[in-house]
């Protein structure tokens, strides 16, 4: 599987094994996607291959995406990702219009799973960084949850007026890009398009996430893989 696959989240449930062992499954409905655009290093510099999922009404979409996706023979659609190939040789693997199923994940016992976590809104330290707040004894001032002095971790040695960056600080929690990695395939339903993973993935019931092959694996589950 050299490319990715968009698909929506559509709930959580369980699974059984044949031993009787209950797994929590997150269903995901992957597909059916269409190629929209082939990339190849004479044309654009670079070797890619554009897939688009989900129907949208011609009067929600632009022109340029309507002259786009009618290029590959399809309707209007609402995501378009793109997915990087090694070489020109990957790419040319694929057709404008071809479509992709789930069918695409067999064979594969770990899958790298990309979406936008939920949005919590203005969250303090303590939810957010997990700080374990101020001491709550007698006669301490009212600010247990608050983060402490900052003054401290300014620039300039200490002595600048600016924080440097990556403190940790109150702020939005979640709606924010998250890669959950070597995710366990439960099961395959091809005749539905839908893919069974182990576990949570990021993003609220229905939103749109991309499933792709593990790019990262430790020893154990790559001997799994490999083992087929």
């Amino acid at each position: 599987m050299p490319v990715g696959l968009i698909g929506r989240k559509l709930g959580i449930t369980r699974s059984f094994t044949p031993e009787g062992k209950n797994i929590p499954v997150t269903v995901v409905e992957c597909g059916p996607c269409v190629v929209t655009q082939v990339k190849t290093t004479e044309s654009d510099g670079y070797a890619a291959v554009q897939v688009a999922y989900g129907e949208r009404p011609a009067r929600r979409s632009t022109r340029a995406m309507i002259s786009h996706d009618a290029k590959a023979g399809t309707a209007p659609k609402r995501t378009h990702r793109e997915f990087r190939c090694a070489d020109d040789a990957e790419a040319n693997g694929f057709s404008l219009g071809q479509v992709l199923t789930v069918e695409a994940l067999s064979g594969l016992k770990f899958v790298d799973v990309v979406g936008t976590s939920k949005g919590k809104g203005f969250a303090g330290v303590m939810k957010r960084h997990n700080f374990t707040g101020l001491s709550a004894s007698h006669g301490v001032e009212r600010k247990h949850r608050s983060a402490g002095s900052i003054g401290s971790h300014a620039t300039d040695r200490g002595h600048g007026a600016k924080i440097k960056k990556g403190k940790r600080m109150a702020g939005q929690l979640g709606n924010a890009r998250v890669t959950l990695r070597s995710i366990d395939v439960v099961g395959l339903m091809p005749d539905r398009n839908l893919v069974l993973l182990k576990g949570p993935i990021p993003g609220p019931i229905g939103a749109t996430v991309v499933v792709r092959a593990a790019t990262r694996l430790y020893k154990r589950k790559a001997r799994v893989q490999a083992a087929g």
